[in-house]
């Protein structure tokens, strides 16, 4: 808290006073005596005065300005964002829209972390980069290689498998305990051998002929397969995808709709 200096009423009565006293001896006889004394006062109060700025109030001026609290001066976290149990995200892609209704209680982890990111517009042109026909079509790394520094450390803890992952189903990709980021899958079948590898959907597509007319030609990714290296997307963004994968379908945008 800020201090502030104030003038004290001793000192001010003091200056009055002595203001008084001599212009009374100055104006009395009866004072004469006191003359010299009354002098010397005057002399030590306009010393005192004349060292203090004309037209500044000392009153208004801190004393000492007390630094910010430590936890108040480094960054904090991003607060964590708790999504709704139940909400609708539309993702408009380059076939169409697929709508996902988002359990919570499957994935709380999981359905909060979708919320954030769509809630920040994080999915905007974002390529469904790994399709692979009879098993699922993975999309979450950004175009934007600056985007894509600032969330590939953001990891949310794992959730239980609550949900299984059957046809449809929606869960985010990982590569390891507690590394959950960005990147989601759509199972186009059932994959329930997930289950026990901790993958744990957190929504389902409505309908499926969208996602079911993505585009596949490019199958697993490098170094296994010939589709796109995720190394170079996190680095060179959708310019490199563009140039060697043009074929590949898109999140256009995403938006909460329930």
């Amino acid at each position: 808290m800020t201090r502030i200096l104030s003038k004290p009423r001793s000192f001010e009565g003091f200056v009055a006073s002595s203001r008084v006293e001599s212009l009374t001896c100055v104006f009395s006889a009866p004072c004469q005596g006191t003359t010299m004394r009354t002098l010397v006062l005057l002399i030590v109060a306009g010393a005192f005065l004349s060292g203090c700025p004309k037209n500044e109030d000392s009153t208004a001026k801190p004393v000492n300005q007390e630094a910010p609290a430590t936890e108040e001066r480094a960054e904090k976290p991003p607060e964590k964002t708790q999504a709704p149990d139940r909400y609708a995200v539309e993702l408009d892609t380059t076939k169409g829209p697929i709508v996902i209704d988002v359990h919570r209680e499957w994935s709380p982890a999981g359905a909060d972390r979708f919320y954030e990111l769509v809630q920040n517009g994080y999915y905007t042109d974002v390529a469904f980069f790994r399709v692979i026909g009879g098993f699922m079509a993975q999309v979450g790394i950004s175009g934007d290689p600056a985007v894509n520094a600032e969330w590939r450390t953001r990891t949310i803890p794992d959730d239980p498998v609550r949900a299984s992952n059957t046809r449809g189903t929606v869960t985010f990709a990982t590569s390891g305990p507690g590394s959950r980021t960005t990147q989601f899958f759509i199972n186009f079948a059932d994959n329930s051998r997930l289950d026990g590898m901790g993958f744990s959907p957190f929504g389902k597509v409505r309908d499926m002929a969208p996602v079911d007319a993505l585009y596949d030609g490019y199958g697993e990714g490098a170094p296994r397969g010939r589709g796109p290296s995720q190394g170079r997307m996190q680095s060179e963004g959708n310019a490199y995808l563009k140039e060697s994968f043009p074929k590949l379908d898109y999140i256009e945008s995403a938006k909460i709709i329930d």
